[in-house]
């Protein structure tokens, strides 16, 4: 019997690693035949198909609904798809269409100023369902709202009241406000149908300001920004986007026009001076290691401008009820007009002549005074 526990003990060693190595192999087997469900569900995206559309005959939002929308995008982070003028002027969309735009909303952003930028990150301060739109604060929205405790009112004696504070809330330079509007009344829906109604002007899904700024420009921009390309007709927020702040800018005027030279790289690598004109990359010169220069004047990308004529546009399409000096019935065409073509010198004012008798009514009161 002693023999036979010495010579089990003596093959054990043996056959230990050979059990291990088949229960792994059948482990592995067994892995491969059924792989983990989860790999498969993180790789999915968040939103993989687009909402449903809003029905037509949706009824009116229900008061559970409104908590849920206003519990789910309040104090939310975006991105911006397009520029939300600063103070009073925000913006108003309706049926996918943001407004003021073009020309409307240049002017705006020369008279107030760019509260947030496409790609630039915004946040929701507020929302505010109305009767026919939904009013969301972007970034504080465009006045401070005051805080609970300015809203105590202590009376002093005779029950006057005592001002805690200012009553008028102060503006807030840095906000803005987005409004959505439907026809006649908010109907009923969803958080994500919400989010694709404002994909227009705020992106949800964008994970970085690089990814939101990219969906909002023409696939060859797009492109020609991951490749850290500058192109010419791009403008500077494009140029800032593909190959960052410039580490040299020069000024400088040829004849009558003034640019900017914006200088990246020093010898000996290569050189690029991209010249910027009205806010429009106009050349790009490049310096090679080897002596070798290219120079890019033609435009490689065309970008929408606001259109130049739209002052005479909206001339053409005024109201025939809008005010003006012309009298009833009369055109511009046919307003009268002098038969060389030359506009008539208007008649000056005669000279100031001084009074007789050297004092008038006024000095004889004022003296008795």
């Amino acid at each position: 019997m002693q023999r036979i526990h010495v010579a089990s003990l003596l093959f054990l060693p043996v056959l230990l690693p050979a059990i291990l190595v088949s229960g792994q192999t059948a482990d592995s087997a067994q892995s491969q035949d059924h792989p983990p469900a989860a790999a498969s569900t993180t790789q999915s995206p968040k939103y993989s198909t687009p909402a449903p559309p809003i029905a037509a005959n949706a009824p009116p939002m229900s008061k559970q609904t409104r908590f849920e929308i206003i519990r789910d995008f309040e104090t939310q982070i975006v991105y911006a798809r397009t520029f939300f003028p600063m103070g009073t002027k925000g913006i108003k969309l309706k049926d996918g269409v943001a407004t003021p735009n073009g020309p409307d909303l240049q002017q705006a952003l020369a008279i107030f100023g760019p509260a947030v930028k496409p790609g630039d990150p915004a946040h929701i301060s507020y929302v505010h369902i109305k009767d026919d739109h939904i009013h969301f604060d972007i970034n504080g929205g465009p006045v401070h709202r005051k805080k609970w405790y300015e809203h105590i009112q202590v009376e002093g004696s005779n029950g006057a009241p005592v001002q805690m504070g200012p009553n008028q809330s102060a503006q807030n330079p840095h906000g803005t406000y987005l409004d959505v509007y439907f026809n006649k009344y908010v109907p009923e829906m969803t958080a994500r149908q919400l989010r694709d109604l404002l994909y227009p002007v705020l992106d949800f899904n964008a994970r970085n300001k690089e990814e939101a700024y990219l969906d909002t420009v023409p696939p060859k921009v797009k492109e020609a920004i991951q490749a850290h390309q500058v192109l010419v007709g791009m403008n500077t927020e494009m140029v800032l986007h593909a190959r960052g702040k410039a580490p040299k800018k020069v000024r400088e005027r040829d004849g009558d026009t003034e640019y900017e030279e914006w200088i990246y790289g020093e010898p000996p690598q290569d050189v690029d001076f991209v010249r910027i004109v009205s806010d429009e990359v106009v050349r790009v010169e490049t310096m090679r290691v080897g002596g070798q220069k290219i120079v890019r004047t033609e435009k490689e990308v065309i970008l929408e401008k606001p259109d130049k004529d739209t002052e005479a546009k909206k001339e053409q399409d005024r109201s025939p009820n809008a005010p003006s000096l012309r009298r009833p019935g009369e055109d511009s065409d046919n307003a009268p007009k002098p038969s060389d073509g030359i506009s008539p010198v208007p008649i000056a004012s005669p000279p100031d002549t001084q009074q007789p008798g050297g004092q008038g009514p006024g000095d004889l009161v004022a003296g008795h005074r």
